[in-house]
């Protein structure tokens, strides 16, 4: 691998094993052809990490989130383990985690959203991290920027597509084109935001790209200057190598390169690369331009002269132009050529006939007449001399001498065009907003509506609805507002925003199955603002969603509460200062039927009955409470040695366990559960244990044999979100009523209709509708079962849920009914700010579709000028939904009709 490098121009690599999450440590060496011990620079020199578990045969991680967490708690484990608890031994890995914390931190993270992920645990331990990024950095520049770290930069960019079909181009992404003729800017992004960056082949389908791509960087915009710093001084100086690499000073290696002209000219050859002051030939360094032949035969001296291109082609000519054929390899030289017939030789002012260019290095003739000499030798400098034989076999030698250089043609300079290129829009989707037009807070009067406020004062009739400085400021009639952005309400209805109580929607992974207990990861690592989805709900009149963990466990993860921000970042989606939730499960998809039925025996994790569900819960709460003592009595002894004045070095600090923290907040009312359900005699064990074990059950989700225990939930002060409609979709839901939402909500229960899926959140508002006909609940009490119900669920129904002053602006403007089926939303409002204006909806969908046969004009463009097209691919998203048994939780949608919303 060394050889393909050093012909690339690289002198000096850092070199890892690429395999795992922690991957251990990597050498930084030179590309010498010498023994191990003469190359290597600095044995230890970087620490590496990714999401990536690699070839791991491990069940856990099986996620991003976690992977996160797994590295959240290895960095905690470390952290405890300096301190060396007598009972606890030696840990060899945890002693080389600690040792290599000296060295360089390298996170290979290789897309935006994971750069900024690997950041934030950087963060929380206090280290910086030099990032391996992706193709996709200049989508999210800003944020790069706001991580304070350096990145590695790879110059791998995706091919153009065939998109001449036009079957094959419905099926590729307005994304995947976008990032195709974008992606070439990443560097330049870099460069212009001020984020110090380094170079590096990585990812490159064949080392030889990466001249090719570099240039083609640097045409779109990245400096020279910048470009060669980021393939010496950075990369040295971060590595902590810049005293003996990285430039050209006195006492440093001798790895340096020669080249035909200026380096990063499209034209120029690597000649020479020395590297540790070894001289390794790239390829011939033979001078272009004019040379003196003198051939020393029997008969006398014969003179040519010799006319020699950048590109290694050759003309001679003596008394006439000669038919020629010239190779080189840097030191040996062959020369052959004889007189050219009538019919090679051009006419006056003519052209060569077709077939018989001009000498041409490597061979371009058919073979040379008998009478042709044959000249070898070697070359000297700029001096070439050797032997040969004439036609007749009569021995000769033979030199050329260097004259002049060749002359440069002005037009051989190619001027840099103008790049025609679309703009990056926030979020890299379609309807995503170019910079500086994102929507803004303002101050909004909407008029003269029909307002369902789910207060006391129920549905009001010609009312306005001031919203200020992202909250609700006044509810009533004639409100006026000179600064205030007017809706004209007449014949319209005005809603609270629709609170989506179970979705998995924007979100990188949704279960970590590994195990049967997960309360260390969350939703919160691995936000996915890029989602389409969420601007196909805004469409819907959605504007907050509880992300859930999957139902792949008893115990799953920590779930996240975001606002539907269209353009937003993944910590700017985040309903800031709300109560911590967590999910658990019950029933099949926990215990595994789905592996049970396909697999046979080939369920490995526990639990396999919802016997065993119990006593995972047991384990678990068990677990917490003396791990909770543990602590409460390490702290107590803590504090009388504090007030005592004695040193606390004597205590054993109990090990941190994210998992157990997130149960004892559970013990604490500090974080509560929403939990998947479906039978009635799971519910009535799972309120058993709860009850037993001292901790509470929020919600029950799904719940749809609720009207079968609604009293026993009512005593235990549990809420209730779940389906319209749905049953029969799988043995445990056979008993499924539509009358259960109403059932469960006279008996006094709050009670949600959620989604757990991305289709249906786009119309929960007639899914609410539907409760008016299964069960006669009254409309105002089925549009609170998405607004309001929802909302008191979420322990945010003091900001959201109803329009009430003070409560945060999220509202929805409809075209009618809101429970009606032909309601639209025509605006979608959160905190001020329209996210969603059906008008404007109109407009975006038409210049998506000019974006996208500008492209796809692009695209066929480069297959037209002979470059390398891919077969058109479909973009492939997964739509997440706890209704499925496997663990993946993934239904792969192609969409046929929206593709390039996906």
């Amino acid at each position: 691998k060394a050889k393909p490098l050093r012909e690339a121009g690289f002198g000096t690599v850092l070199s890892h094993v690429r395999d795992g999450i922690a991957r251990g440590t990597g050498a930084i060496v030179t590309l010498a052809n010498e023994k191990e011990n003469l190359v290597i620079i600095k044995e230890k020199a970087s620490a590496h990490y990714s999401f990536n578990k690699g070839t791991s045969t491990q069940s856990y991680p099986s996620s991003m989130m976690g992977s996160i967490a797994l590295m959240r708690q290895t960095y905690l484990d470390a952290q405890w383990y300096k301190n060396k608890p007598a009972t606890e031994g030696i840990n060899i890995t945890l002693e080389s985690w600690n040792d290599n914390q000296g060295l360089p931190q390298v996170f290979e993270a290789n897309d935006k959203w994971n750069d900024l992920r690997a950041d934030r645990i950087g963060d929380e331990f206090g280290v910086q991290y030099i990032i391996k990024a992706g193709q996709n950095e200049y989508q999210r520049i800003k944020e790069m920027r706001g991580t304070n770290a350096t990145f590695i930069v790879p110059l791998n960019y995706p091919q153009a597509q065939d998109v001449e079909d036009p079957s094959d181009a419905r099926f590729v992404s307005l994304s995947d084109m976008k990032h195709w003729e974008l992606a070439p800017t990443n560097a330049a992004a870099f460069e212009k935001t001020g984020i110090p960056f380094c170079l590096t082949t990585s990812d490159l389908r064949n080392v030889n790209q990466f001249w090719t791509n570099l240039r083609k960087a640097l045409d779109y915009g990245l400096s020279e200057s910048k470009a060669m710093e980021a393939l010496t001084k950075t990369p040295a100086s971060i590595l902590g190598v810049y005293d003996k690499v990285g430039s050209l000073d006195a006492g440093k290696l001798a790895n340096f390169l020669i080249s035909s002209g200026p380096i990063f000219n499209e034209k120029t050859s690597i000649w020479q690369n020395w590297v540790q002051g070894i001289k390794y030939v790239v390829k011939d360094e033979i001078n272009p331009g004019t040379y003196n032949l003198v051939v020393n035969t029997p008969a006398g001296t014969e003179k040519y002269t010799l006319d020699v291109k950048s590109d290694s082609s050759v003309t001679m000519i003596g008394k006439d132009t000669l038919d020629i054929r010239f190779s080189h390899d840097g030191k040996i030289v062959k020369l052959n050529f004889a007189p050219m017939t009538r019919g090679q030789r051009p006419a006056e002012g003519g052209q060569r006939p077709r077939g018989f260019p001009r000498g041409f290095g490597g061979g371009q003739f058919a073979s040379l007449p008998a009478n042709a000499t044959r000249l070898s030798g070697v070359r000297n400098g700029n001096e070439w001399n050797g032997t040969g034989t004439d036609s007749l076999g009569n021995s000769l030698t033979w030199t050329a001498t260097f004259v002049k250089p060749a002359e440069a043609k002005p037009d051989s300079i190619k001027k840099k065009e103008v790049l025609n290129i679309g703009k990056v829009i926030y979020p890299f989707e379609p309807f995503g907003w170019e910079e500086g037009q994102a929507p803004k807070q303002e101050t909004i009067l909407i008029k003269s509506a029909t307002v369902w406020t789910n207060e006391k004062e129920g549905v009001l009739q010609n009312t306005d609805v001031l919203i200020k400085n992202g909250k609700i400021a006044a509810v009533g009639k004639n409100l006026s507002d000179a600064a205030a952005k007017v809706i004209d309400g007449t014949g319209k209805h005005v809603t609270p925003g629709i609170i989506d109580e179970h979705s998995h929607i924007a979100a990188a992974s949704i279960n970590e199955g590994g195990q049967s207990v997960t309360s260390e990861v969350r939703i919160a690592d691995n936000l996915n603002p890029d989602d389409i989805n969420i601007y196909r709900q805004l469409s819907g009149g959605v504007t907050t969603s509880h992300i859930l963990h999957g139902s792949a466990n008893v115990i799953g993860g920590q779930t996240q509460l975001i606002k539907l921000r269209w353009g937003a970042n993944d910590d700017d989606l985040k309903f800031k200062n709300a109560d911590g939730f967590i999910k658990f499960a019950l029933g099949e998809n926990v215990k595994r039927s789905f592996f049970a039925l396909n697999n046979g025996s080939n369920n490995n994790r526990y639990p396999d009955t919802r016997m065993g569900v119990e006593q995972v819960l047991v384990d678990a709460f068990t677990r917490a409470k003396d791990y909770k003592k543990a602590w409460q009595e390490y702290n107590t002894a803590k504090e009388k040695l504090i007030k005592e004045k004695k040193p606390t070095s004597s205590l054993t600090v109990p090990r941190r366990d994210l998992e157990l923290d997130a149960l004892v907040e559970i013990l604490d009312n500090k974080r509560f559960i929403t939990c998947h359900s479906y039978v009635q005699s799971e519910i009535n064990g799972a309120i058993e244990v709860a009850n037993r074990m001292g901790y509470h059950y929020n919600t029950f989700t799904h719940i749809l044999e609720g009207y079968k225990v609604a009293d026993k939930m009512l005593k235990h002060g549990s809420n209730a979100s779940t389906f319209s409609d749905w049953w029969a979709y799988k043995m445990e839901v056979e008993d499924a009523i539509p009358y259960n939402a109403a059932i469960m909500q006279r008996v006094g229960l709050n009670v949600a209709i959620n989604s757990d899926d991305a289709e249906m959140a786009r119309r929960l508002n007639q899914e609410a509708a539907k409760i008016v006909k299964y069960g006669g609940v009254t409309e105002e009490e089925a549009l609170k079962m998405v607004t309001l119900n929802p909302a008191k669920m979420l322990h945010v129904d003091d900001r959201v849920g109803s329009l009430k002053i003070g409560k945060d602006g999220d509202v929805v403007v409809w075209s009618d009914h809101p429970l009606s089926i032909y309601a639209k939303s025509l605006y979608t409002i959160v905190d001020g700010t329209i996210y969603f204006d059906r008008e404007k909806d109109e407009q975006m969908q038409k210049l998506v579709d000019i974006e996208r046969n500008r492209l796809i004009k692009k695209m066929n463009g480069e297959k037209r000028s002979g470059a390398t097209v891919t077969p058109a691919q479909p973009s492939y998203q997964i739509m997440h939904t706890c209704s499925d048994h496997y663990h993946s939780h993934g239904i792969l949608i192609i969409d046929e009709n929206d593709l390039e919303n996906n």
